[in-house]
């Protein structure tokens, strides 16, 4: 029996292309929400470590350890207030997530003796 609409020749071929065209956007859009993840994990662990530095008295060191620790080519903001530091480590903007910058803030409080 003949179709009403024309042949269906190559209709599985299509459907399978778009299929796997989805499957690739989806596992992309996967592993840049996995590296912003990493990104934001590394981001906080390297403001603690910073801010435990700062807190010590060791500033020089702890610009080193953000380097070091936080995510490649990551906006470290250090800010003493009293006795009070607070660190922000910002990670640059994920591909594929609309600009989404991971951050991580870790805050400590100066060391008697210390200056930030």
């Amino acid at each position: 029996m003949r179709s009403r609409f024309g042949p269906d020749r190559g209709a599985v071929t299509v459907e399978a292309a778009i299929a796997i065209c989805g499957v690739i956007a989806m596992l992309a859009l996967g592993f840049s929400a996995i590296g912003a993840v990493v990104a934001g994990m590394r981001s906080i662990d390297a403001a603690a470590e910073v801010a435990r530095l700062v807190a010590r008295g060791d500033r020089g060191r702890g610009e080193e350890a953000a380097k070091q620790l936080g995510p490649d080519g990551a906006d470290v903001s250090i800010k003493v207030d009293g006795d009070e530091v607070s660190v922000t480590v910002t990670a640059k903007p994920v591909p594929l997530l609309l600009g989404l910058r991971p951050s991580g803030t870790a805050y400590a409080v100066l060391e008697p003796g210390a200056s930030g």
